[in-house]
C-alpha cells in the first residue's frame, strides 16, 4: 500500500492514516523526506494529518526524523491551517533535544503562535517552548523571560500547566 492509497481508502479513519503511516516511518518502511514531498503537495487537511503522522513516530523513536523534519515543520508553524500549526508544534517539542543548537528559527515561529486564538496550537506552541527550555541551553536567555510573560497572560490552564512546569525545571 501506498501512501497515495492511504489517503485514498475512505474505509481508514483520520487517526489510522496517521497510525498506519506513522508505523511506517518507525519501521523505516517508509523514508521521511518521501513522506514530507507527499505531504508538500497535498491539500491541508491532508498535509495535516502527514505531519500528524511525524509526530506519532517522534513520539515513540524521536531519532527518526533527521534535519530536514526541523525544517521542514520550523516552516509550516507558519501554515494557516491551525492542525499543521499544532501538530508541527508537537514535532518540534519531540524532537528538539535532538537538534539543541539549530532551533532558532523553531523558537521564533513559535513564539509568533504563541498568541493564536487557538487553544490547541497554544498548548502545542506551549509544549514545544517548555521541551526546548528544559534542554537549558543559550536559547533560554532570550526564551525564559519570553515564556514567563507567556505563562502571566495565559488565560488556559492547560497551556498554563506546560510552561509552569517547564519554568520549575528550568529554576531548580
Amino acid at each position: 500500500m501506498t501512501i497515495e492509497q492511504v489517503f485514498q481508502d475512505k474505509t481508514i479513519k483520520a487517526k489510522g492514516k496517521v497510525s498506519t503511516i506513522g508505523e511506517w516511518l518507525i519501521k523505516k518502511e517508509l523514508p521521511v523526506e518521501e513522506l514530507l514531498a507527499y505531504a508538500e503537495q497535498q491539500k491541508a487537511t491532508d498535509k495535516a494529518t502527514c505531519i500528524e503522522a511525524i509526530e506519532y513516530a517522534t513520539n515513540k523513536d524521536p531519532a527518526i526524523a533527521d534535519e530536514s523534519v526541523l525544517e521542514y515543520v520550523t516552516g509550516t508553524l507558519k501554515d494557516e491551517e491551525p492542525r499543521v500549526k499544532w501538530e508541527s508544534a508537537k514535532v518540534i517539542g519531540n524532537v528538539a533535544k535532538l537538534f539543541p543548537t539549530q532551533l532558532d528559527k523553531a523558537i521564533e515561529n513559535l513564539l509568533n503562535n504563541a498568541d493564536n486564538k487557538g487553544t490547541v496550537v497554544r498548548w502545542a506552541t506551549a509544549y514545544a517552548l517548555a521541551e526546548i527550555l528544559k534542554l537549558k541551553t543559550g536559547n533560554n536567555e532570550k526564551l525564559l523571560p519570553e515564556i514567563e510573560i507567556l505563562c502571566e497572560k495565559e488565560e488556559d490552564n492547560g497551556v498554563k500547566k506546560k510552561y509552569l512546569d517547564a519554568l520549575k525545571k528550568v529554576k531548580k
